[in-house]
């Protein structure tokens, strides 16, 4: 007979593990339901970056669809683009989806691909995004995907709204949920109410292989720095990110735009 160890045969770091699995769960689920991310019939294509987030996506999605209600399916793209130095160990991302399910694909782009040179001028960072985006939206429609799924935590959304208020005057951050009408496509994000600290003590438990290099402008950017102004309002406050999360909570959601 096959013997089911009890948490107390477990070790230490297994309890931690399972404890915080839980954890971590329910607040996914929390999110799904909440803001009503996942319907029946929806096809879903995450945003696989291959960083701890998107990890987290794929295991706790990936898991989420062997339950039939609501009925889904899962895909996930890893986009790399040409000129940006940022590698990943594709076959560890195509072992890890293959390992929860989830179907994978590799989508390759070029920024200065079918573009003037006005766009050329702009900021790497704006152009990244903007292809990766794209790219996203242009694998969605191949596969017949309705839903876009992105691995922002509620750390994150914190700094979005930061970095709103500091540069564009506005109290406003990223949506759990957002209908684009002009894509016909909605973007939704499950890991909206799991603080970042977790994520990453759970990646470690969990032994995720860790990008083996990283955005060259990544401790260059504004959202870097709105990440040092935050740690230090931790420092002040270790519940800051929460407290910041409630406020924006408190306004009736009026911060959230519905569509784009």
């Amino acid at each position: 007979m096959m013997h089911i160890r009890t948490m107390r045969e477990l070790t230490a770091e297994e309890r931690e593990r399972r404890r915080l699995e839980k954890r971590l769960t329910s607040r996914f689920n929390k999110a799904c339901a909440e803001y009503g991310l996942i319907e029946d019939g929806d096809k879903i294509l995450i945003g696989l970056s291959g960083g701890k987030d998107s990890l987290a996506l794929v295991e706790m999605l990936g898991r989420r669809q062997k339950i039939y209600v609501p009925r889904f399916s899962v895909a996930a793209v890893h986009v790399t683009i040409e000129e940006i130095g940022y590698q990943s160990d594709t076959e560890y991302l195509r072992e890890f989806c293959e390992e929860h399910g989830v179907e994978f694909k590799v989508k390759k782009t070029n920024i200065s691909q079918g573009e003037d040179g006005s766009r050329k001028q702009k900021n790497t960072c704006f152009l990244c995004s903007w292809y990766r985006r794209k790219a996203l939206f242009d694998v969605a429609k191949e596969l017949g995907c309705n839903k876009i799924a992105l691995g922002h935590h509620k750390d994150d959304m914190v700094e979005t709204m930061i970095m709103n208020l500091v540069f564009q005057g506005a109290f406003a951050t990223i949506p759990p949920l957002l209908r684009m009408d002009k894509f016909e496509m909605k973007m939704i994000r499950p890991l909206c109410l799991i603080n970042e600290a977790e994520i990453k003590r759970y990646s470690e438990l969990r032994e995720y292989k860790q990008v083996p290099k990283l955005c060259p402008f990544e401790k260059e950017s504004s959202r870097a720095y709105v990440k040092q102004l935050i740690q230090k309002l931790k420092d002040m406050n270790p519940d800051a990110v929460d407290s910041m999360w409630s406020a924006m909570e408190n306004i009736k959601n009026d911060y959230l735009p519905k569509k784009i």
